[in-house]
């Protein structure tokens, strides 16, 4: 089901992959490295993309997935969802550990998950309001030593 998409501006960008560059990949330019709409607000890397390595933020979870923690605001009342997809090749859906605990509006954190390096759609929901926006994910090497297993109890997961 194609939901409608307000308000996403693109920019194109080649990325380096670890084997090579990828095709171009129309990278969402935030507005001073943020994302937002009526609903929901996120910041992105100054670069648009989130780089994994092994000096780098993120993990790599027991499935081989990428994983990165990202910070939403959600400016109206409602549970987070965050899916997506690959737009460069194929891969399974992309994935998030969200946590309980927080309120029903203001800050919101999460783990998001790509099971592969590309260019990647990510869609966040809240109620009827989507955010939809693109970034590149790149792996250098071996990508990060942080290994996580799983979300820990009173998270749920979602797309995939």
């Amino acid at each position: 089901m194609k939901v409608p998409v307000r308000s996403v501006g693109f920019i194109v960008l080649a990325i380096a992959m670890g084997t090579g560059f990828a095709s171009e990949c129309p990278v969402t330019e935030p507005g001073r490295y943020e994302f937002q709409n009526d609903a929901l607000r996120v910041v992105l890397p100054s670069d648009k993309r989130f780089v994994f390595s092994a000096d780098s933020a993120g993990f790599i979870d027991q499935h081989g997935a990428l994983g990165i923690k990202v910070g939403w605001e959600r400016k109206i009342q409602g549970q987070l969802d965050i899916t997506g997809r690959r737009l460069d090749g194929e891969a399974p859906k992309l994935r998030a550990w969200i946590p309980d605990g927080y309120a029903d509006t203001g800050f919101q954190s999460s783990y998001v998950l790509f099971p592969k390096p590309g260019c990647w759609e990510i869609v966040a929901s809240v109620g009827s309001h989507q955010l939809v926006f693109v970034v590149a994910v790149e792996l250098n090497g071996p990508g990060p030593s942080w290994r996580l297993r799983g979300p820990d109890r009173g998270w749920r997961e979602t797309g995939g």
